[in-house]
């Protein structure tokens, strides 16, 4: 058994509040966190890689990895499916890796309700104004101005679920998120859940105590 338990990591936000940018951040910072690799149904866009990206599934593969509770979250999102397979985040935790999601706030509460549910941390990303959001979305060159209005209407409907999350960060400045994500993480792999040795440990100061009476 590993010296530690990993934990499954959510980062949510509205799209456009930097959780992409700070998980990208986090995996740089720690090179041992997995990036959860979801499968969606949508088209690669370009530059895409399949398995590195996005495992890029047919709708009917989708839905019978569901069927077989193969996904441990899934969502509909603008016409497509996405889920997170289950079986390579189960047995990266048991092994004490960390796994990183950047899903939805359905996702996140799907993974809270999961038979891994204890090992999760969430945090929610806020952005410092809705005027800034807009901003920085159209400024990233991806999407049309229909997708982002599409992407500034489910906005609000992301925020308003900020208080189911663990901890919730202002991206206002990109490096102090960054730093606060750290000091979260670190703090939280302390948990005693995630540290399945303890138990031992602690039994071996036991029959060490009874060796002294």
């Amino acid at each position: 058994m590993s010296a530690r338990r990993g934990l499954l990591i959510i980062l949510s936000s509205p799209s456009g509040a930097g959780k992409s940018t700070l998980a990208k951040r986090l995996m740089a910072w720690d090179p041992t966190l997995r990036f959860s690799v979801s499968a969606t149904t949508r088209n690669p866009r370009e530059g895409e890689v399949d398995g590195k990206d996005y495992h890029f599934i047919s709708v009917d593969a989708f839905k019978s990895a569901v069927a077989e509770e193969e996904m441990l979250e899934h969502a509909h999102v603008f016409g497509n499916f996405y889920g997170s397979p289950q079986g390579p985040v189960k047995q990266a935790i048991d092994g004490g890796a960390d796994v990183l999601f950047d899903i939805d706030w359905q996702g996140a509460q799907q993974i809270r309700n999961s038979a891994l549910g204890q090992h999760t941390l969430s945090i929610f990303i806020l952005p410092p104004s809705i005027t800034e959001l807009r901003r920085r979305l159209e400024s990233r060159g991806q999407d049309d101005a229909e997708t982002i209005a599409r992407r500034m209407e489910k906005s609000w409907d992301e925020i308003s679920h900020w208080g189911s999350y663990d901890h919730v960060l202002i991206n206002d400045d990109l490096d102090a998120t960054e730093e606060a994500l750290k000091t979260i993480i670190t703090a939280t792999r302390l948990r005693r859940i995630q540290q399945p040795q303890l138990t031992d440990h602690v039994r071996g100061l036991q029959a060490e105590f009874e060796e002294m009476k």
